[in-house]
């Protein structure tokens, strides 16, 4: 007797009915079967599953009923077994008929092109991933191992190895699995750079470093191999250094043994203070506890440290400039509104706009932002020196006697921060006339640039009795090049004319000159030059009026290749400040000049330097130490040596004007010809102290100096004063 289903279908349109039916069940398509009582199960398509397998995973049994939940269970179930790659189910009468078709087994894996690994070890990494010999193939498996073998291979540092995968069908349905590798050349590390190192040197934090860069053993080693896994231990390597290294615990200034001082702690905490205001922590708090072992007589320490909020800058806000302008105040500003605060950058802020020379006093405040805990705004009050546009002065020393001066300049000239002038000044030695202007910052990013026209005639020191005249015309133009915060590099070029003079009772050296650039005796000769400069700066001093600590370094190339004169003249100066107190200030300065003529030519005699009197070596009179000619006057030369140390003190301890200051010093110095041995041997020493003060028309010195291993033919004299002098 035929089922309900027979009458109503023939069997072949019944059998794709129900799986039809079964489908749209999967898809959510609803199409429904008539159920029917199940007589019998049958699969047809296994060759490696048993049978039994596929009877497991099916939701019914014979003698139930078979509906379309059942059929579309029964094939979401054979599916998730990862057996199959096609299931259908269909019915021949009350039997129930399962057509499967399998996935393909895995019947082998092979590797072409591979040298870096052994085989066995990629096997076992596969199987780890679930792709091996004799299992059921999956092409989402093949994937992953692929990028598994990726993954290996840069972990050896072959960034350009390439992964090819090849299936390839088998009888009885299996297949072979081969994966042909380009590993390709290992990436090579070319540089390793460190950046924001201040506490330690590169070398230093390379030391820590497993990855190297390329040597003679590394061919061995492999250690110029880029790899992820190295890099990041590596990394670990040098916090592990630094955490070992703290800079923090170096700026204790007590350790173990030493004996306690509350002053040193106190001034250690402040140090710790100091150094977290760099990275933003403005109110930290450094609590030293210290511990009493009365009857050890010992103490130990724990300084907590709670860094508190990070700190942003809100706004720079400068004040008391009422003639220069913001811009020339800002441009010197390297703590930035809106970033981290910076300790370090709001002091050199500072130091910077206080080394312009334009202040007499230049302080910071960094109050709090009311209301905000996480800012401040940063308050720069600056107090002007008083200048003019027209200056006439009337000057005296006892080198130069008289001198006038007058000028119209400034060095802040209308508060644009540029330095203009024509100026004009006269004493027994020195006339000049010059036109100059200065803009330190020609470009935005502060490369400067100066020009000037001159007219500077020379005569002898007043204690020579010979006399000459040496009037030289020309300009120049110098661009200065910031290379950091306190370095600058100059470049520079001028056209000069020199024309000498002699006189009746010239010295025999000037009336050589002459006499070698075609002149007659007494007469005068003139010289054509083109004389370049290159030269280097560096600046950190606290202050350019009256520095209290900091450095200050020059070093000038001038040199002539062309025209009627050749010949280079090289100076390098040095000073040092060092702050032994609050209002004690230790300062050094020493400058050597060394010159020579090129080309078989001499040295100008009109080059010389000189040493003795306020700048050299007080004394001393001013320009006698040295060679004397057959007049017994100063030659000066073209070599020289000096150094001045000074102990400069403040009237009374709270003396809190810094202009004027007392001192004690120490200088030593002297001057050799062109063709002369340079020996220390010749040196002068001298002793003394002075008072200094930075009036309103310039620097004074008055010194009383007492030579130390003064020679017969040196002139000595103890009482000196100059106005005009820096040092």
């Amino acid at each position: 007797m035929k089922s309900h289903l027979d009458r109503l279908f023939p069997n072949p349109f019944r059998r794709h009915a129900i799986a039809a039916a079964a489908f749209a069940l999967c898809s959510g398509y609803a199409l429904a079967v008539e159920p029917f009582t199940v007589k019998d199960i049958r699969v047809e398509g296994v060759q490696r599953t048993e049978a039994g397998t596929v009877f497991s995973y099916l939701p019914v049994r014979v003698g139930e009923t078979f509906n379309d939940e059942k059929g579309a269970a029964a094939i979401r179930a054979l599916y998730a077994t990862g057996f199959f790659k096609d299931v259908r189910i269909e019915a021949e009468g009350s039997v129930l008929v399962v057509f499967v078709e399998e996935r393909p087994a895995v019947a082998t894996i092979e590797f072409t092109g591979i040298k870096e690994f052994e085989k066995e070890m990629l096997i076992k990494a596969l199987k780890d991933i679930g792709l091996a010999e004799a299992r059921i193939f999956d092409k989402a498996l093949v994937d992953r191992a692929e990028q598994e073998l990726k993954r290996q291979y840069l972990s050896r540092s072959l960034y350009n190895a390439q992964v090819t995968t090849t299936v390839t069908p088998l009888e009885r349905n299996r297949v072979s699995v081969n994966f042909t590798v380009d590993e390709g050349e290992p990436a090579r590390i070319r540089k390793i750079s460190f950046v924001g190192n201040k506490a330690f040197t590169d070398s230093q934090l390379r030391g820590q470093f497993s990855l190297t860069t390329p040597g003679w053993l590394t061919w061995l080693s492999k250690s110029d191999q880029y790899s992820r896994q190295k890099l990041t231990a590596d990394i670990e390597s040098l916090k592990s250094y630094y955490q070992q290294n703290e800079a923090i615990a170096k700026l204790v200034q007590l350790k173990k043994g030493d004996v306690y001082s509350g002053e040193k702690m106190t001034a250690s905490a402040k140090k710790i203070s100091d150094y977290l205001g760099n990275f933003g922590y403005a109110f930290a708090n450094v609590n030293p506890n210290p511990v009493i072992d009365r009857e050890k007589k010992e103490v130990a320490f724990t300084i907590f440290i709670d860094p508190g909020r990070r700190v942003y800058v809100r706004q720079m806000n400068v004040a008391g400039n009422n003639k220069t302008r913001d811009e020339v105040i800002r441009r010197e500003f390297r703590q930035m509104e809106g970033s981290w605060y910076n300790g370090e950058n709001i002091k050199l802020s500072r130091d910077r706009v206080d080394r312009l020379g334009y202040f007499k006093e230049v302080s910071v405040q960094t109050p709090e932002v009311p209301g905000v805990p996480d800012q401040v705004d940063v308050n720069m009050t600056v107090a002007e020196k008083p200048t003019g546009n027209l200056l006439v002065g009337v000057g005296f020393s006892q080198s130069e006697k008289l001198m006038l001066q007058s000028s119209i300049q400034q060095d802040n000239f209308a508060g644009t921060g540029n330095t203009v002038g024509l100026t004009a000044n006269t004493s027994s030695r020195y006339r000049t006339i010059a036109l100059s202007q200065t803009n330190p910052y020609f470009t935005d990013d502060g490369v400067s640039r100066s020009y000037e026209i001159f007219m500077r005639t020379t005569r002898p020191p007043l204690i020579n009795s010979a006399d000459y005249r040496v009037r030289t015309m020309g300009a120049n133009v110098k661009f200065g090049v910031p290379f950091t915060e306190v370095d600058r590099v100059f470049l520079g070029v001028g056209v000069e004319n020199t024309k000498v003079e002699t006189f009746s009772n010239s010295p025999e050296r000037y009336e050589k000159f002459v006499t070698d650039l075609g002149g007659t005796n007494p007469g005068s000769a003139s010289a054509n030059s083109l004389p370049l400069t290159v030269a280097w700066q560096r600046d950190s001093r606290d202050s350019a009026l009256v520095p209290t600590k900091g450095r200050y370094q020059r070093a000038n190339l001038e040199f002539s290749l062309l025209g009627d004169l050749k010949y280079y003249k090289a100076t390098y100066q040095h000073q040092y400040y060092w702050p032994l107190s609050r209002t004690v200030t230790l300062a050094l300065n020493g400058q050597v000049d060394y010159g020579r003529g090129l080309g078989g030519k001499p040295y100008p005699v009109f080059k010389n330097v000189y040493a003795g009197g306020i700048g050299t070596v007080r004394g001393y009179e001013s320009s006698s130490i040295g060679g004397l000619d057959a007049n017994e006057d100063a030659i000066g030369g073209s070599k020289r040596v000096f150094a001045n140390v000074e102990l400069q003190l403040p009237f009374s301890n709270d003396n809190k004007d810094r202009t004027l200051r007392w001192f004690t010093f120490f200088d030593a110095g002297t001057v050799w010809d062109e063709h002369a041995k340079m020996s220390l041997g010749d040196l002068r020493y001298s002793t003394g102290f002075g008072i200094s003060w930075v009036s309103p028309i310039g620097p004074l010195k008055l010194s009383y100096g007492i030579p130390l291993n003064a020679k017969p033919e040196d002139r000595k004299q103890q009482i000196q004063f100059q106005l005009g002098t820096g040092f």
